[in-house]
């Protein structure tokens, strides 16, 4: 199965899951049998462009031919409808990094060089810009987690090694557009009409 296909198979399950529709139901709306859309979707038949057609209408979806320069902006839109971050989601975000700043503030300086110090509170810093998935989310409480124990005892300096190493894996894992997350700042502008020369 082509890259395209697999694409629009996977997109035409996803919207279905998301519709909260079994394959029976949706052959129903559609009026496509449910084995072939079992075999669609797991590429094991080529689909038809009137299936689809069909699928897309009941799945409210729209088929558009794109010109290929068009396709980031398309994409940057459909990513901005689909990739919000949920409120609650980012207020555990927010909440989760002035945490971990205001433990970074109470680092004893006896302890600690401050190039550690440093070096924690920029981490902090740069994971501000980005937005977190709830992967994300969990590795930024095992590093507050770390420097709890840091925190609890000073002696401790394999925890402050261990969030410092959390931190770093993290931000490095989002600016190199590691998973889902992306970075948030700065986009480049698209423009769907006009300019055909970028």
């Amino acid at each position: 199965m082509s890259y395209a296909t697999e694409h629009i198979a996977e997109s035409l399950k996803a919207a279905r899951e998301r519709k909260g529709l079994s394959q029976r139901a949706l052959s129903a709306k559609a009026g496509v049998p449910q084995s072939h859309i079992s075999k669609i979707e797991n590429g094991a038949v080529d689909l038809r462009l009137s299936s689809l057609v069909e699928l897309a209408r009941v799945l409210d979806l729209e088929l558009t031919l794109v010109p290929r320069k068009k396709l980031p902006a398309v994409r940057a839109i459909i990513r901005g409808d689909d990739g919000r971050r949920d409120v609650q989601s980012a207020r555990k975000a927010t909440n989760l990094l002035q945490r971990l700043d205001d433990q970074i503030a109470a680092l004893p300086s006896e302890t600690l060089s401050e190039i550690v110090v440093q070096e924690l509170q920029r981490r902090a810093r740069e994971l501000m810009h980005f937005k977190l998935s709830a992967d994300d989310l969990v590795q930024l409480q095992e590093a507050s987690a770390s420097m709890q124990e840091f925190l609890s005892d000073p002696r401790n300096l394999e925890a402050v090694e261990q969030a410092q190493s959390q931190l770093r894996m993290l931000r490095n894992a989002l600016a190199h557009g590691a998973g889902a997350s992306a970075p948030s700042l700065p986009r480049p502008a698209y423009r769907l009409d006009g300019d055909d020369h970028g």
